[in-house]
């Protein structure tokens, strides 16, 4: 009897333990298997559906034609790259025999004006959307600030965030574009007017959920860490650094996260009709080009969008998990 018992006693234990283990690994694998899957199913569904599709380019791309055109891109880079460096050494060379023959000659280097790859295109657009997302934070979280804390202002400025924040950068670009080409004159700007068009246009678009979230963020602090604010009398700009910005930071960042992916979206347009050498300017020439692999080409800058957009967004995430005291408030 002891024996069954003690049997007994082992198997439930064995039982408890494949339980347990089954338990843990369900947790720990199930946020990595449930996005495979879905991943897997959308794969599918995607090639299904561009099998379907016939255009009068060809059949619509799909997943097998992406990684095709990814491969292509990348060796269209390598390869201007080699010209590039060519180009280079063949002046250096030409230099070298000038000044062997006349020591007094200054060497001049042009510059390489080949075309810019889809990679040097993906550089330029992160350069450009995080330019424009840098100055709308400067501008719209003192802002965001400044309208949490006066009710007074809140009500001021309330009805023009309202009307401005629906406006659509279509709309805004013509604007920027013309004020631009009147107010930026110079013979040789540092900056080319088509990266100038497109900054502005993403800082208008992408500053309104910023000093939304911001103020919302400030004006809803506990009432308690005011008070203690208010006994330690601690002076407006200590108020804001040890109670407020700390108490925001969770709204703050939802709007930048908010603000990015606006940026991002609306930059693509604007590099469009810009015509800023970036993702959305490749998006447009392929259009234009109507090749047989235009369509493959703009479905992986398509993709390759998307795939951006996800890692500035968890990014984002990233930052606001190291500057705020409350580490759940950074967690999806």
């Amino acid at each position: 009897m002891t024996s069954v018992v003690k049997n007994q006693i082992v198997g439930d234990s064995t039982m408890n333990q494949l339980k347990q283990t089954l338990l843990s690994f369900n947790t720990r694998a199930k946020p990595v298997l449930l996005p495979v899957v879905g991943i897997v199913i959308f794969l599918f569904l995607w090639t299904l559906a561009a099998s379907s599709i016939n255009t009068s380019l060809g059949k619509f791309p799909g997943p097998s034609a992406v990684v095709t055109q990814m491969g292509n891109l990348y060796n269209e880079h390598n390869t201007e790259r080699e010209k590039a460096s060519a180009f280079y050494q063949r002046q250096e060379e030409r230099n070298a025999k000038r000044v062997a023959k006349d020591p007094t000659y200054v060497p001049k280097t042009r510059a390489y004006t080949g075309k810019e790859t889809f990679l040097d295109q993906i550089v330029t657009s992160l350069i450009t959307v995080m330019s424009g997302f840098i100055l709308a934070a400067i501008l719209a979280i003192p802002l965001g600030i400044a309208i949490g804390l006066s009710k007074n202002l809140n009500t001021a400025i309330n009805p023009i965030i309202q009307i401005f924040k629906p406006v659509s950068p279509l709309a805004w670009l013509p604007l920027v574009t013309m004020a631009v080409s009147a107010l930026y004159v110079s013979d040789d700007p540092f900056f080319a007017k088509s990266f100038v068009n497109s900054l502005i246009t993403v800082t208008l678009c992408c500053i309104w959920p910023m000093v939304i979230n911001t103020s919302v963020g400030v004006a809803s602090i506990n009432q308690d860490w005011d008070n203690v604010s208010k006994v330690l009398r601690l002076p407006k700009l200590k108020h804001i650094q040890k109670i407020v910005l700390p108490a925001a930071i969770p709204s703050i960042f939802t709007g930048m996260r908010m603000s990015l992916g606006v940026a991002w979206m609306v930059l693509i347009a604007a590099e469009m009709l810009a015509q800023n050498p970036g993702l959305g300017k490749f998006v447009w020439d392929e259009f234009q080009n109507g090749s047989s692999e235009s369509l493959s080409r703009i479905m992986t800058a398509v993709i390759v969008i998307g795939f951006i957009g996800f890692l500035l967004d968890r990014a984002m995430q990233k930052i606001q998990y190291f500057v705020s005291w409350d580490k759940s408030s950074a967690k999806l």
